[in-house]
């Protein structure tokens, strides 16, 4: 497992020895390979508490070459952390120590796609389509950030995870430039991934654009050195690929799709013109590209004369082929895009009715634009802030600044005898200028917002939109049907959200529709208003009502209400299909955004909701809750770092920034700053923040095995969630407390826990955690009942629970093999991290020790998920530490010569307790192993008791 930062060759010695301290902070393990004139090692950090590459030089100033490497060294340093980015290596610490100069970068467990491609071949088209999207992706942070690699190739690429799961990320910027400098004449870069003007002294960001699409042709037909070359065939071939270029890899293997031998060719034209130009452009290229290498169709409105056109064109991408002479028709551009803040139109009829009325339904007429999202009064909760009472032009304008949004929209409604003059105006945020104004007579009040509708069709279009008006006036045709009353209530009912007043909300949405039964969008709300509250049955009830009225609503919030149920009702396959196609067609909606990536949790994709928080944040940077769910979600994917970086920059931290944090220093091994971090929330959103607080310091004992400290905390907190009014809270509280009993051996108690969390909460994960411990607890029949119940229900998430449920009663009954199908069935439903765990343990009971240490390797990589389960912010890290014990006890048996270091990492987190039942024989089976070590010469650190064992311990 090579670290990052070098490409891996032979090496005899290198300036630090193994199992030496390099200053107080570091521990050298193990050397992982050289370059240049240093080496890299797999560290212990002490401070960081986790395993790192150490990357170091020794300086010669009598040597030129030593010299070189210095510049070589720093420059690397300089570069690097100009980048930030999860496909590109980030800089953990750097300094001197003895002369020797070091930097400091993550530990990666994998291989260089060098070694990768040299053991396995060419990669199949998705694997290598999934990695060439990462590169490219890191590459574009690069070139933004203003760095040129010059030495972009396979060794410098790591690769992590298996098959599907694979990640990339580019490392070793130490010949690397900045893309102001000049590096004309000189020659740097390694021979066989040159573009032909680096060759000649000449590079810049498509030279690196160069040795991308190189490594994607090997990727795509395997390593194109084989063997040793000398240094004459060497130069020899690169002079010969600059001169005549690459063959075409269709010509190499026929079932490569067209569109991917033509993106990868352009990637390695001869000519730098002929290349992408920017890193930019192929991440774009790539978008249009399937996971096969096909090219994705361009769905355009086409109207009735270009009919003709689109047919030809229909045809020509399903032949596959287009004629050398043939222009390709250009692809619609869509609009970037907007954010547009609603003034209050000053009502100047005299009648309260007009007062913070129309303004909602501008918004629902605006949002109609699929780049356009509109922000009012009433509706700037996505932004996190509250309207001043007097929100006019100025005050709008005032708000859209600090929150970089786009267009103000300002108007007025005015009474003139019988009739209402409605006038609306656009202008920039920034300067103020005038984008557009709008004016209109209605007959009667009840023409004014049929009108109103009318001229935010003149708005869209001023704004960008190039849908027809008379395509716009029938979609919003069911707007201007809906009462004057009906809007007034609706608009109240928001008013009363945004300020948390939900019972009033409730209120004023069941008025409306009560007033018009057929105002789906008033059940919609009335739907997230009951589940705010708590009612979940009421949410599940107006949601399908909600359902029934479909026709009445724009086309953005039809599919929001469908993805709305699909969430509620936990069908999150369909939610992320709803939402996709909600963002696919409005792809400014922050929301569509947010509920899709929430969703994606719930599947466990969590870098696809990382992907969504990404574009939500994109759009409304300053508002807390998309930045904390953001930190989450790359918490729960394991990016601690950006989690860390997320959180630290929220201005304001609200509690879930306080969690995001916590749970990246339990993730990074920073334990006691994670204690502090948890004693923060105690007096942060009263209730809310005390219950976070005592679970997350329960959860900390339990990870450090004080098992009953934490079962003490965890009851404590649950008394003080009861109080509270809490009782969901307080029933995940027992069922952790019943987890603590079970690790401390303490089966009668866990058992009572867990019949305490099933009286206060019958949610699905609370029914599992319960059947879960009463497998474990000798109650069969009662865990069998749970399973039961869950296996009857309609979405995967319960089904899959009642299927781990089912394995762990087949594995207390030592039938190991019904064990590994239920567990393989659970995991089939739904890819959950205790479900690789559960599956781990039950290929150990079956001796199937190849599967099991792929399972434990599995549950270590993504150790993000153990933070919270259920990717619902409550904590449960506890459950991790226990993967090293059996991780060891596979590795023990294959006989694997490291496989005390897993048992080390168990005594690392739980070494001081004096409540694990599984130490004794944990610290038994470390000390045979290094006893063996010791006779042989070598020594260890306990560092979980931390004590020098010598050769006198023999």
């Amino acid at each position: 497992m090579p670290g990052a930062g070098v490409s891996l060759a032979p090496v005899e010695a290198g300036p630090l020895q193994v199992g030496q301290a390099f200053g107080p902070r570091y521990h050298v393990i193990k050397l992982l390979g050289t370059g240049g004139m240093g080496a890299v090692y797999q560290a212990w950090d002490a401070e960081l508490g986790v395993a790192v590459a150490l990357k170091v030089i020794r300086i010669d100033k009598r040597r030129t070459e030593s010299a070189e490497a210095e510049k070589r060294f720093k420059q690397e340093l300089l570069l690097a952390r100009q980048v930030t980015h999860k496909h590109v290596v980030r800089i953990h610490d750097l300094g001197e120590i003895d002369g020797i100069k070091y930097i400091t970068m993550p530990y990666v467990q994998g291989h260089d796609l060098a070694s990768l491609l040299r053991t396995g071949g060419r990669l199949p088209i998705p694997t290598a389509m999934r990695l060439a999207r990462q590169i490219a992706a890191g590459l574009q942070a690069a070139h933004d950030a203003g760095v040129v690699h010059r030495d972009l190739k396979p060794a410098n690429i790591m690769i992590s995870g298996e098959n599907g799961d694979r990640q990339a990320l580019i490392m070793d910027f130490g010949i690397s430039a900045s893309a102001d400098a000049t590096t004309e004449g000189v020659v740097v870069g390694t021979l066989e991934y040159m573009a032909p003007e680096q060759a000649k002294g000449d590079a810049d960001a498509r030279s690196d654009i160069y040795a991308y699409g190189l490594i994607l042709y090997e990727m795509l037909t395997g390593p194109r050195i084989v063997g040793d070359a000398t240094p004459q065939s060497r130069v020899a071939a690169m002079k010969q690929r600059c001169a005549e270029g690459l063959v075409p890899l269709r010509m190499m293997d026929a079932s490569i799709p067209e569109p991917l031998d033509r993106f990868v060719m352009r990637c390695v034209a001869t000519d730098p013109a002929a290349r992408f130009q920017t890193a930019a452009e192929v991440v774009s290229a790539l978008a249009g590209l399937r996971d096969s290498g096909k090219r994705i169709p361009i769905v355009a409105r086409v109207t009735t004369p270009m009919m003709a056109v689109a047919a030809v064109l229909v045809l020509l991408l399903l032949g596959g082929t287009y004629a050398a002479t043939r222009k390709l028709v250009a692809p619609v551009k869509t609009h970037d895009p907007m954010t547009v803040v609603i003034a209050d139109l000053q009502n100047r009829t005299n009648d309260g009715s007009f007062d913070h009325t129309l303004e909602p339904m501008l918004k629902r007429a605006l949002e109609g634009a699929g780049f356009i999202s509109a922000y009012y009064r009433n509706g700037l909760g996505p932004l996190g802030v509250r309207a001043p009472e007097r929100f006019d032009e100025a005050a709008a304008r005032e708000l859209a600044v600090k929150q970089g949004l786009g267009v103000v929209i300002s108007g007025s409604v005015t009474r003139q005898g019988n009739s209402y003059e409605i006038a609306l105006k656009a202008a920039q945020t920034v300067t103020g200028a005038t984008i557009t104004t709008a004016k209109g007579r209605a007959s009667g009040k009840d023409q004014v917002l049929p009108e109103t509708t009318r001229l935010v069709a003149a708005i869209r279009k001023a704004l960008g939109d190039r849908t027809s008006e008379s395509e716009q006036l029938f979609a919003m045709a069911s707007l201007s049907a809906t009462s004057l009353d009906v809007v007034r209530l609706y608009a109240a009912g928001m008013d009363a959200q945004s300020r948390d007043r939900f019972d009033e909300a409730r209120e004023n949405f069941l008025k409306a529709v009560q007033l018009d039964p057929r105002f789906g969008i008033g059940y919609q709300v009335l739907s997230a208003v009951s589940r705010n509250m708590g009612q979940l049955d009421d949410a599940e009830k107006y949601i399908r009502q909600a359902l029934r009225y479909l026709d009445g609503m724009t086309e953005r919030e039809r599919l929001s209400t469908r993805g709305f149920y699909d969430r509620v009702t936990g069908d999150y396959q369909q939610c992320v299909k709803e939402y996709g196609d909600l963002v696919s067609r409005y792809a400014a909606d922050p929301i569509g955004h947010n509920q899709r990536a929430l969703c994606l949790s719930k599947l466990r994709d969590l870098h696809g909701a990382v992907d969504e928080m990404r574009q939500v944040v994109s759009l409304l940077p300053k508002r807390v809750v998309f930045r904390d769910n953001l930190a989450l979600y790359s918490d729960y994917a394991g990016d601690f770092q950006t989690a860390e970086r997320e959180a630290r920059a929220v201005e304001e931290p609200d509690v879930y920034a306080v969690i995001a944090l916590a749970f990246a220093q339990v993730g990074e091994g920073q334990l006691p700053e994670a204690a502090d971090t948890y004693h923060r929330l105690e007096a942060m959103q009263g209730a809310l923040g005390a219950s976070f607080s005592a679970s997350g310091l329960a959860d900390l004992a339990l990870y450090e095995g004080r098992f009953s400290e934490a079962a003490r905390l965890f009851d404590e907190g649950a008394t003080a969630d009861l109080a509270a009014r809490s009782p969901n809270k307080a029933a995940m509280k027992y069922a952790s407390a019943g987890q603590a009993f079970l690790m401390h051996g303490q089966k009668k108690a866990a058992s009572g826990a867990a019949d305490q969390a099933l009286r206060n909460g019958t949610s699905v994960p609370i029914r599992f955690l319960a059947g879960r411990i009463y497998a474990e607890a000798d109650q069969p029949d009662r865990a069998r009942t749970l399973a039961a119940g869950l296996g009857t229900e309609l979405t995967a998430e319960p089904q899959a629970y009642a299927k781990i449920i089912d394995g762990e009663l087949a594995l207390e009954r030592g039938d190991a093999r019904l064990a590994v199908k239920s567990f393989n069935d659970a995991n089939g439903l739904l890819d959950t991290w205790i479900g690789h765990f559960d599956l781990g343990r039950a290929f150990l009971a079956a001796s199937a020790l190849p599967q099991a240490d792929s399972e434990f390797d599995r549950c270590i990589k993504r150790r993000g998920e153990a933070l919270s389960l259920f990717v619902d912010e409550e904590p449960t890290s506890g459950v991790f530490p226990t993967v090293y014990y059996y991780q060891g006890r596979v590795r023990e048996a294959l006989g694997n010569a490291g496989f005390a270091d897993s048992y080390r990492a168990y005594l690392d987190l739980r070494g001081h307790s004096t409540d694990d039942p599984l130490l004794p024989e944990v610290r038994r089976r470390a000390l045979t192993r290094s006893a063996v070590h010791l006779r042989g010469g070598d020594s260890w650190v306990d560092r979980g008791n931390r004590r020098h064992v010598g050769r006198a311990a023999a």
